[in-house]
């Protein structure tokens, strides 16, 4: 058995979600971890761990980012973190793999499919063995209590229920 952790230095965690549903706002989560757990040869069938710390959410605007952390969206204050557990890890084709799991945001927890694409395993410079990964994957905010909905005076829409996650992941081997 083999435990990776994700290497914060090498990686990203990031989310985008349509503005007026004519643009793209993007985010990321600057404080995470995870850990993946391996039996044999390979990544197929591997155990994931993540966590990201909700405090830690920036869009490059501050007065979005604490309306991001509110109540009338993440309520950091009382749910602190998301999570995810994954429930499986196959093998779809030569790099690529299905990513299942449970994924709870804002005390809400449903089972989510991701799509990760493997970018092969490297030793660095200090002689350590690290594996990436691409994981990408998109959501229903609404369906994790993130509800919060404002309409134009036109009429549309000012945020879209769809976010899509976007994971570039480094992990090291202990």
């Amino acid at each position: 058995m083999a435990t990776w952790t994700i290497d914060p230095l090498h990686s990203e965690v990031q989310f985008k979600v349509k503005h007026l549903m004519i643009s793209t706002v993007t985010g990321d989560f600057k404080s995470y971890e995870g850990e993946v757990n391996t039996t044999g040869e390979g990544f197929e069938g591997a155990d994931i761990k993540f966590s990201a710390a909700i405090d830690s959410i920036t869009t490059g605007n501050d007065q979005r980012d604490g309306h991001l952390k509110s109540p009338e969206f993440f309520d950091a204050a009382n749910f602190p973190a998301l999570t995810f557990q994954s429930t499986s890890f196959e093998k779809t084709g030569d790099d690529t793999f299905s990513l299942k799991g449970d994924l709870t945001i804002k005390g809400t927890t449903k089972n989510v499919e991701l799509k990760a694409e493997y970018g092969g395993e490297m030793v660095d410079f200090y002689n350590n063995t690290k594996a990436g990964f691409d994981i990408q994957g998109k959501i229903s905010r609404k369906e994790f209590g993130l509800s919060w909905d404002a309409v134009t005076e036109a009429g549309g829409v000012v945020v879209s229920d769809d976010v899509k996650l976007h994971l570039n992941i480094q992990v090291a081997k202990a």
